[in-house]
Order: structure tokens, then C-alpha cells, then sequence
């Protein structure tokens, strides 16, 4: 069980083949349709919808902790809320390269515009899984 991005690496590293992860920052808003119920649970911090802002693909050694994610997340300007991360497996004991990773993260964010989102592990801006449903 995955509870961390810690998690995630040590998850990763163990691996049979070397792996790429693929990472989108969505920030939570509120739609211009939203009822006063949900505009008034958006308030409390929940619902909304999730809108990809930022999206990068990553070897875990390029991303051994979350501090350093945060930091290069925050470089591009875009607040975000929560991260979802899926892995791609190498071959032959190569990760996957970036120009390899593009299409799988091009359809990863528009999955997740479409709210297909049960395939990917979310994280909070602290690391920490969590639950959306």
C-alpha cells in the first residue's frame, strides 16, 4: 500500500524494470455552474473539479524526494492541489524515455480532465495519498 511519495520511490526502485513517472499538478476549481450547495462545500474544501495546470514526466532518481517536486512545481508559477502520478516500466533494464512518455502523459491529463482519475495515485502538496471520491 502506497501512502507516500516516499512510498512511491521505495515502490519503484523495486521494480524488475527501471521505471519513469508521470506526474500532473491540478488545481481545484470551482465550475461556473456550481450550485450554492457546492460553491458552499468548495468553501469548506471540498469538491470542485480538478483542472490540470502542469504536467512532467520524471526517472525516480530525478525525483528522489517530494520537497525537490514541490520546489520545481512552484518554479512555474501554477498553484496546484493535488498531484496524480502514474509509472511507466522500461525494457531491457532502460526507463522509458521522456519523448517516450509524452503520448501516455498527454492522455493521462486529458483522462483526468474527463474525471478518470481512478488509475493514478493522488497526492496532496505535502506527499501524502490521499482519497478522492
Amino acid at each position: 500500500m502506497i501512502s507516500s511519495y516516499s512510498d512511491l520511490i521505495q515502490a519503484s526502485h523495486s521494480q524488475q524494470e527501471p521505471q519513469r513517472l508521470l506526474f500532473v499538478f491540478c488545481r481545484a476549481e470551482l465550475p461556473d455552474e456550481a450550485s450554492p450547495e457546492e460553491r458552499a462545500a468548495f468553501e469548506r474544501g471540498e469538491g470542485g473539479a480538478l483542472t490540470p495546470v502542469v504536467c512532467v514526466d520524471k526517472t525516480p532518481d530525478e525525483a528522489p524526494d517530494f520537497g525537490a517536486l514541490q520546489e520545481e512545481s512552484r518554479a512555474t508559477g501554477q498553484s496546484w492541489d493535488v498531484v496524480f502520478v502514474a509509472a511507466m516500466s522500461g525494457r531491457g533494464g532502460t526507463p522509458p524515455s521522456t519523448d517516450e512518455a509524452q503520448q501516455p502523459l498527454t492522455m493521462m491529463v486529458e483522462s483526468i480532465r474527463l474525471g478518470h482519475i481512478s488509475n493514478y495515485l493522488p497526492l496532496d502538496s505535502y506527499g501524502n495519498a490521499v482519497s478522492l471520491g
